[in-house]
């Protein structure tokens, strides 16, 4: 398998995927990222995709004991336009479209950029780059700017190899949760009375305008550079019941214009890179 690059942050090894040992964890993880609506997703073929992707040099996985372990995080970016019959990416991009279709604006520019292409080499072509990234629920954010730096060397590597890396807007999926009035009360309760926010004062109370909270702190920087995001319940999500136990999960879509994507990719090593990292 193709090793364009290998590095370290702390205790964890940032590398390409090893096919043999990696597919059953990022085929989990693949169904942590999409819930309850994972099932009809072909998440085992995706895990497929994400691992062929890996022989060109594109996508990072994140051990943190020994390449023979299983990853804890992985982030890629996959061809919308190359893999447009893939099983797989059929069934994501049917399922997003589906999803954005409460957003006019959102569902009418995705569905635009999702279309086939014309054969006419003198009209622009929009091609859509699926970004996906999920970690174990341990991991720090801080994991994630070495990644978003590498898959930015590893998107101009391949595109300059001939593969298909050249593209005009990113589409990431993640993952939120709602919490209703009184849970609110009762986080920003617990916040107050921990050591850290005491130390750091009132101003480092988080609490969301709509009661939506991102499973990934780096979505907050994702969204500031998209030109559209929405926020979406599963489809087969089962009712809370009359206690409010567990979480109330839902999805996330943001589409990112391509020339945005690096000064993002920027941003986020600047709110979230580790003390005294490069």
């Amino acid at each position: 398998m193709s090793k364009r690059k290998q590095g370290s942050d702390g205790d964890a090894d940032y590398d390409n995927s090893d096919e043999e040992v990696d597919y059953h964890a990022i085929k989990r993880m693949l169904i942590q990222l999409f819930g309850a609506d994972a099932e009809g997703l072909h998440t085992g073929r995706l895990a497929d995709l994400i691992l062929s992707a890996a022989d060109s040099g594109v996508g990072t996985t994140i051990k943190t004991d020994g390449e023979d372990s299983d990853p804890c995080a992985f982030l890629t970016v996959l061809s919308c336009n190359a893999h447009r019959d893939h099983p797989a990416m059929k069934a994501v991009m049917e399922y997003v479209l589906s999803k954005t279709s409460a957003d006019l604006a959102f569902h009418s520019t995705l569905s635009s950029l999702l279309a086939p292409k014309t054969q006419d080499p003198n009209q622009a072509q929009a091609h859509v780059g699926l970004i996906l990234c999920e970690r174990l629920i341990n991991m720090p954010v801080q994991i994630v700017p070495p990644m978003y730096r590498m898959l930015v060397d590893e998107i101009q590597d391949a595109a300059a190899d001939g593969d298909p890396y050249i593209f005009t807007h990113y589409l990431f999926i993640s993952r939120v949760y709602r919490l209703t009035p009184e849970e609110e009360e009762a986080m920003v309760a617990a916040q107050r009375n921990s050591k850290r926010y005491k130390s750091a004062g009132s101003s480092e109370l988080g609490r969301s305008r709509d009661g939506v909270y991102g499973f990934h702190p780096e979505d907050e920087e994702v969204m500031k550079f998209s030109s559209h995001v929405l926020t979406y319940a599963y489809t087969n999500a089962l009712p809370r019941d009359a206690e409010g136990i567990g979480l109330d999960v839902g999805g996330r879509a943001m589409l990112v214009p391509a020339d945005r994507f690096e000064p993002l990719v920027r941003a986020i090593g600047e709110v979230f890179s580790a003390p005294n990292s490069a």
